[in-house]
């Protein structure tokens, strides 16, 4: 009992039992709402939709639901569970993507712990119901795999399964092959310069099996179409404009703090490593360190990467002869603290299961779409971007939204439209009469909530602080 309960263990088990409790938290992702409902519509018509079924600004055009397996899986774990077995199973799915990382982080259970606790500081405004939770605990798991195969290359074997059902899954498949092709480039560079390491055989496996993961691609419902759409997505100007996600961290908001915090420590570090980088990890480093500075998506996947490498640095640092350790508490004692905390993860659950509805309410028009369920829109509707897909998970069929969070399907003229509309900018008549709109719910203190309360023929039917339903008379 007192070897398992020493305190290196306790200290790991409070960190993930830490992390937990910090991944648990209420859905207020505004695009899960359309994922739900994408997913109850794949589970009810069995077939995923190459079109756009939920706007009518899109009905008809294609879309690649690439998510498709995620959503389904987020639909049938609400249905089953309600909210509170999509709250646990993603806080959940977050320390699993953060309990592989710790074993790549060396042997010193400290100095992991505390480069995990770095990493959730780092990655969690990105946290939530959301399939690229998924992604990210499949790309923690490829590269243990890369790595692990640098002594049983057969492990390699392994990514054929995890590609057809990350293809799946989530469009982030891509970052998977980009890591083999990344690690197999490092490789092929050490073998150039002669520094490869023993017991490493050549890189013909890996391009075998990377070239194997690439023909397992078009298994999916959108065909050889997956080989280009991650590509078309990290170039999509409209996605860089309007989705913050996409765009770069911007280090005045302390949000950010914690990647610069890690890029100073990379510095530091390099300049005090006690051995020379391999270029595996040098041209590894390099990607993420570009696609973390380029999108704030991308900083879990530089967090995977990076701090890997900065616990090996650190481990060297640290690493002394003749080192001691101070004597552990007793077992007892331990198992005290280890039940305390696992005590106030159960109360914190509880309490974020308990105030799920009281979250909606705050974030999303609950009450003005009960007031459209009452009394259906006659015609089209113009809607709030953020609440697009609350509003189809609530009124389609009967109603279909004018945007969503979608952005890739709209594309950037369409997205410029609406911000005009929204913002009661230069032409918003036009966008107002080319659609047809004769429902509006925006925001109460939005520019085209106020704007519209002064123009001749429109009329306020519904309001509360949140928001505002306003009709427009019958032409």
């Amino acid at each position: 009992m007192r070897r398992r309960l020493n305190t290196a263990r306790v200290f790991v088990v409070l960190v993930f039992l830490g992390l937990f409790v910090l991944a648990t938290r209420n859905v207020t992702d505004p695009d899960v709402w359309w994922h739900l409902k994408s997913g109850e519509y794949i589970a009810a018509h069995k077939s995923v939709p190459h079109t756009d079924p939920f706007s009518y600004t899109r009905a008809g055009q294609p879309w690649v639901a690439h998510e498709w397996l995620s959503e389904v899986l987020i639909y049938e774990l609400l249905r089953a569970s309600g909210w509170a077995g999509l709250i646990i199973v993603f806080a959940a799915l977050v320390s699993a993507a953060f309990f592989l990382l710790y074993l790549r982080c060396g042997p010193d259970s400290y100095v992991a712990g505390i480069a995990v606790l770095w990493g959730a500081w780092t990655t969690q405004m990105l946290w939530g119901v959301r399939p690229q939770i998924i992604s990210l605990l499949l790309a923690s798991l490829w590269l243990l795999i890369l790595e692990r195969a640098q002594r049983n290359p057969k492990l390699l074997w392994w990514t054929l399964p995890l590609t057809l059902l990350w293809v799946n899954l989530h469009a982030g498949f891509a970052l998977g092959l980009a890591l083999s092709t990344l690690f197999i480039a490092g490789e092929w560079i050490e073998r150039r310069l002669g520094a490869a390491v023993g017991g490493v055989p050549a890189t013909t496996l890996p391009v075998i099996i990377l070239l194997l993961d690439l023909l397992i691609v078009p298994f999916n419902p959108n065909g050889v179409r997956m080989y280009l759409y991650p590509i078309e997505t990290l170039r999509s100007r409209a996605m860089q404009a309007y989705i913050v996600e996409w765009a770069s961290p911007n280090f005045h908001r302390a949000a950010y703090w914690p990647l610069l915090g890690l890029l100073l420590a990379i510095f530091a570090l390099a300049g005090w490593a006690r051995e020379r980088p391999r270029a595996r990890d040098l041209l590894l480093l390099l990607a993420g360190f570009y696609a973390a500075l380029s999108s704030i998506r991308m900083i879990p996947l530089f967090v995977l990467i990076a701090l890997p490498l900065v616990c090996r640095a650190v481990g060297l640092l640290i690493t002394s002869p003749g080192s001691s350790r101070p004597s552990p508490p007793r077992a007892w004692t331990n198992g005290i603290i280890v039940l305390g905390m696992a005590v106030f993860v159960l109360v914190h659950v509880r309490q974020v299961i308990q105030c799920q509805p009281a979250a909606e309410a705050q974030r999303f028009p609950e009450r003005a779409v009960g007031y459209l369920q009452a009394h259906p829109p006659s015609g089209h509707i113009f809607n709030q971007y953020d609440w697009g897909g609350y509003l189809i998970w609530k009124l389609y069929p009967q109603t279909r939204v004018f945007i969503d969070g979608r952005a890739d399907l709209y594309g950037e003229q369409f997205l410029d439209e609406f911000a005009r509309a929204y913002d009661l900018k230069d032409d918003w008549r036009l966008t107002m009469d080319r659609w047809r709109v004769k429902t509006v719910i925006v925001p109460a203190d939005s520019a085209l909530a106020q704007g519209l309360e002064a123009v001749p023929g429109w009329t306020v039917s519904y309001r509360d602080p949140q928001a505002v339903v306003i009709h427009a008379a019958q032409r």
